[in-house]
């Protein structure tokens, strides 16, 4: 916990993603990275000099038009005194027939976002945090050049002004190897994705290409980290 706190921490500082009196939402998913980073920001929220509340919040798909049990997670807020919302939808059911053009997950993707921000809004927040980590800045970026041709990527920091709250990012100095050993040694609860695009994803087709690369070349995602802050690349 230490080790992804420090990271949190340095992330949060540089950007300046926390002020006095941020409500934060935090997007939990159930996932191993969202649950570690709700776990840090609980902690950093002890000791951290600039006042903050959380509130979790959990987008249920509802796979098979059923429910997903998420008591483990509640239990979990109950413990780190974080009020826990679920919202439960139709997104499974809309996204895997709706046959649209680009396949589930990019309307998934853009579904989820609308639905977690009026969500977060509705529940007074004035911030939203992902739990993305450096895998998902260096994989991202790497897309983003494959598919487009285009040097970008998402930024630490984003402004919604259709919606007036920003988006932050804390985990993106952390390794999601960090991200689950935090879970892995705290014994915290992981919801498995039920979702059937799950490990099949381009972005798996990524993670495997840029490992092997790490094979040969060393710390890859790091340096793709390294050369975006030297570019400056959307806010890095």
């Amino acid at each position: 916990m230490q080790k992804l706190l420090s990271y949190m921490r340095s992330a949060v500082q540089q950007y300046n993603m926390i002020e006095e009196g941020d409500r934060i939402a935090v997007g939990l998913s159930g996932g191993k990275d969202s649950v570690a980073m709700l776990a840090a920001l609980a902690r950093l929220r002890s000791f951290y000099p600039k006042k903050i509340d959380l509130v979790a919040i959990t987008l249920d798909m509802r796979f098979d038009d059923k429910d997903t049990d998420y008591s483990a997670l509640e239990e979990l807020c109950k413990e780190l005194d974080v009020p826990y919302v679920i919202k439960r939808t139709q997104l499974a059911k809309i996204v895997f027939e709706s046959g649209e053009n680009g396949g589930p997950c990019s309307l998934c993707a853009r579904m989820r976002r609308g639905i977690l921000h009026n969500t977060a809004k509705e529940n007074g927040c004035n911030k939203i945090a992902l739990g993305h980590h450096l895998d998902d800045v260096a994989e991202t970026f790497m897309m983003n050049l494959l598919n487009g041709g285009t040097l970008d990527c998402f930024s630490p920091v984003t402004y919604l002004s259709r919606k007036e709250i920003y988006m932050i990012r804390p985990m993106i100095f952390a390794r999601e190897s960090d991200c689950a050993r935090v879970v892995r040694r705290g014994n915290l609860p992981v919801v498995k994705n039920k979702c059937p695009a799950d490990g099949n994803t381009e972005r798996q087709e990524i993670k495997e290409l840029l490992s092997s690369y790490e094979r040969k070349y060393g710390d890859v995602r790091n340096k793709i980290l390294g050369a975006m802050q030297r570019k400056n690349i959307n806010g890095y």
